[in-house]
């Protein structure tokens, strides 16, 4: 029995990835443009189909905690706990410093936002793939985020190495995440509720 055109999408947006292209491909808030975060050249297209000025820094997505940690300095039990609390909504944190990533993926700091994605789709792309992909709206800079492909301008689908074809979240709601920011002392504040 051959694989199931979802099984194949999978396969086709991880050798997307690996190749150093970038992917349109629908996330656990809104549709977003992707690449290897770890790919500098990557990021860089990422940066020009978005016309976003690159110190402007993305959000990254991972599939676990333990892929978490291949990626930020130290990642404070804290951050671990608001994962967990809020498990069935989408949060990004900002960590005070990224490792094992290009300059143009962290802010001028050495601060990382990264996401832990529940979303199945995203989740097996990234644990097949082995490393974190770049997650920002796919629009221009500066232009409403879509909520679904059909909202998706068309210069930014042109501009794309890949769509992935696959099912869309049902749900009405999507909206981009919350984003917090670990401070120094361990608490942490609320960038985007």
């Amino acid at each position: 029995m051959g694989k199931s055109l979802a099984e194949l999408e999978l396969l086709n947006c991880v050798k997307v990835l690996g190749k150093g292209e970038t992917l349109l491909y629908p996330t656990d808030t809104i549709w977003g443009i992707g690449c290897d975060a770890t790919n500098e050249s990557a990021v860089s297209k990422v940066y020009r189909i978005k016309e976003r000025p690159e110190d402007k820094s993305f959000i990254l997505l991972v599939s676990s905690e333990e892929m978490l940690a291949d990626y930020v300095e130290a990642v404070p039990p804290t951050a671990y706990d608001l994962i967990r609390a809020t498990d069935d909504m989408p949060l990004t944190i900002i960590y005070s410093k990224g490792k094992n990533l290009p300059s143009n993926v962290v802010a001028k700091d050495g601060s990382v936002a990264i996401r832990v994605t529940n979303h199945p789709f995203c989740k097996e792309l990234i644990n097949r793939f082995g490393k974190p992909i770049v997650s920002t709206s796919a629009n221009l800079s500066g232009q409403p985020f879509p909520l679904k492909l059909a909202d998706i301008s068309e210069m930014v689908v042109e501009r794309v190495d890949h769509v992935a074809i696959v099912e869309e979240n049902p749900l009405t709601e999507l909206r981009p995440s919350r984003i917090i920011k670990l401070e120094a002392d361990g608490m942490f504040r609320v960038v985007r509720e």
